[in-house]
């Protein structure tokens, strides 16, 4: 049976206005993602990397193309209309971890339940955190936690709502090398227990070298797009 990716773009691009004048960021980039797939973003700085994970995931529109996100045509929708998309389908993990300070561990990982109307949002949250490994530490603020143990929470968060897609952009840049293995190894973990895509922006040539596709950018455009060896 074929499967309908979860995520295609088509010709897009973006350009936006600088001081110095129309600025290409991207530049007819086109691409799909199967259902459960793994992929890595790679390029040098500047490359796009992140402009793109950006319009993938609806936080913003193209100059041109069309994105479709779990059956969704973002470039179709309203700001409110691609928020619900997200709400439905997209889970995040931002190298600054983004938790809410005046939350505890525990009411974190609630939040995106919360805002999804889902029945039991305590009960789910205390067994995502059993599966990042912070049972004993649900109470804790974020100010109580280590670099590793936040990424752990915004994981357990972004994984809560069961997301069609998770987009995650450099999500070991503030985190030392034995940390971050240990957060990659437990974001590929629940990528494989789920049904849930991966979508990955990173330099780390070891890290990409993990998932199952690398996407390549230099200077806005795609040069690459590599299949793992079966």
């Amino acid at each position: 049976m074929i499967r309908e990716p979860v995520l295609t773009a088509e010709n897009i691009s973006k350009q936006v206005i600088s001081p110095e004048g129309g600025l290409t960021i991207l530049s007819n980039v086109s691409l799909s993602v199967d259902p459960g797939e793994s992929v890595a973003i790679v390029g040098a700085s500047g490359a796009g990397k992140s402009t793109l994970l950006a319009l993938l995931a609806g936080l913003d529109l193209p100059s041109e193309g069309t994105i479709f996100l779990n059956g969704a045509n973002l470039t179709e929708l309203s700001e409110d209309g691609r928020a619900q998309v997200r709400a439905d389908s997209v889970g995040f993990v931002f190298q600054s971890f983004h938790l809410v300070p005046s939350l505890n561990a525990l009411e974190n990982v609630m939040l995106p339940l919360e805002l999804a109307g889902r029945k039991t949002p305590r009960q789910a949250a205390s067994e995502v955190l059993r599966r990042v490994g912070l049972s004993d530490r649900w109470s804790h603020y974020p100010a109580q936690l280590s670099g590793g143990e936040k990424q752990r929470v915004a994981i357990g968060r972004a994984f809560a709502t069961e997301p069609a897609v998770l987009f995650a952009d450099e999500p070991t840049g503030n985190l030392d090398s034995r940390t971050g293995e240990t957060i990659m190894d437990l974001m590929f973990e629940m990528n494989r227990n789920s049904s849930t895509t991966l979508l990955l922006v990173t330099h780390d040539k070891s890290l990409a070298a993990r998932c199952d596709r690398v996407i390549g950018l230099d200077a806005g455009r795609l040069v690459s797009d590599t299949r793992a060896a079966a």
